[in-house]
């Protein structure tokens, strides 16, 4: 088992490494948070288990990787960067106080049972997952740090218990790290006015649209 704690280790290492910085999937997930919990959780799986897939893909063909990746990461970046400049302008257009949902009743149920309901916004923590694997996935940096760092560890990654361990860090150390945004976008969302909570929005997708140019340059 101590054997299997090293590579453990360098995965829960490599996950922080790729989570923590604050890029526009971090806002994004912030974001969410201050709207919805429940959907923000489930983005947050969705990063993580996108991290853990490129994690597991360069694990087992790292060079491969790079080298196919490399030589058109430009246009990535480039397509990259018009569909986070689409989400930011989306954003941004609906940065507005939300009404409240009232709760829809359930066909299934007679209306005047007191059975159960369902809000409107009932299937968004499935579509919310869907669609931060999505953004998650077309992020190059993501595939080319994993793949560079299997590279490096390759000998010490060649068993298969050894790379599970490393697999297994990866994925632990992400969700757990993008969980704590979860907690933190609902905790700051429950404390502050509504007025305020819509200029957090435009400014953290004024943040999306700054770092979509910024990963845009230099142009291919």
């Amino acid at each position: 088992m101590s054997e299997l704690m090293t590579p453990a280790l360098a995965g829960a290492a490599a996950g922080l490494g790729v989570a923590m910085p604050m890029g526009a999937m971090s806002v994004l997930l912030l974001q969410e948070a201050m709207r919805h919990r429940r959907t923000a959780v489930a983005a947050a799986a969705g990063i993580a288990v996108v991290d853990l897939g490129y994690a597991a893909l360069a694990t087992a063909v790292g060079p491969w990787v790079a080298s196919h990746v490399a030589p058109v990461e430009a246009w990535v970046r480039l397509v990259s960067a018009v569909i986070l400049l689409a989400i930011a302008a989306h954003g941004l257009s609906g940065a507005r106080p939300e009404p409240a949902v009232p709760p829809v009743p359930d066909p299934g149920q007679d209306a005047g049972t007191g059975g159960t309901t369902r809000t409107a916004t009932g299937l968004r923590p499935a579509k919310a997952f869907a669609r931060y694997v999505a953004l998650t996935a077309i992020n190059p940096t993501t595939a080319l740090y994993f793949a560079a760092l299997t590279t490096a560890q390759g000998a010490a990654l060649g068993s298969g218990p050894s790379g599970a361990a490393f697999l297994v860090g990866v994925g632990a150390a992400s969700l757990l790290w993008q969980q704590a945004l979860v907690a933190l976008g609902s905790l700051a969302g429950a404390r502050i006015s509504a007025t305020a909570r819509v200029w957090t929005f435009r400014l953290g997708y004024g943040v999306v649209a700054a770092y979509a140019l910024k990963i845009a340059l230099p142009l291919p």
